[in-house]
């Protein structure tokens, strides 16, 4: 299992830039993934963006181009670098950090909230 921490969420004008964080800990430390969601209220969570072990990445048409996800191996961290915010972004914010074979399910954060607002 693995024990997965996001921060960074906060507030920020159309347009802006934020950078939030996942925090990885626990007894798998090899071959794991980690993907992005979001949650805004009275909506299904959305995936948004995934990177894997080897570095590939893939994204959610609605976030292409503007935010990208990167990690930091001596860290054990992931970001999600998130441009050109529009209000629609504005979500609780949240990361799964999961093993496809030993641990697919994955473990979650508590989430970070994103607010996009003038």
């Amino acid at each position: 299992q693995v024990q997965v921490v996001e921060s960074g969420g906060g507030l920020v004008q159309p347009g802006g830039s934020l950078r939030l964080s996942c925090a990885a800990s626990g007894s798998i430390t090899g071959g794991l993934a980690t993907g992005w969601y979001r949650q805004a209220p009275g909506k299904q969570r959305e995936w948004i963006a995934k990177i894997t072990s080897g570095g590939s990445t893939n994204y959610a048409d609605s976030v292409k181009g503007r935010f990208t996800i990167s990690r930091d191996s001596a860290k054990n961290t992931v970001y999600l670098q998130m441009g050109s915010l529009k209000p629609e972004d504005s979500a609780v914010y949240y990361c799964n950090v999961y093993h496809p074979i030993l641990d697919p399910a994955g473990s979650w954060g508590q989430g970070t909230q994103v607010t996009v607002s003038s």
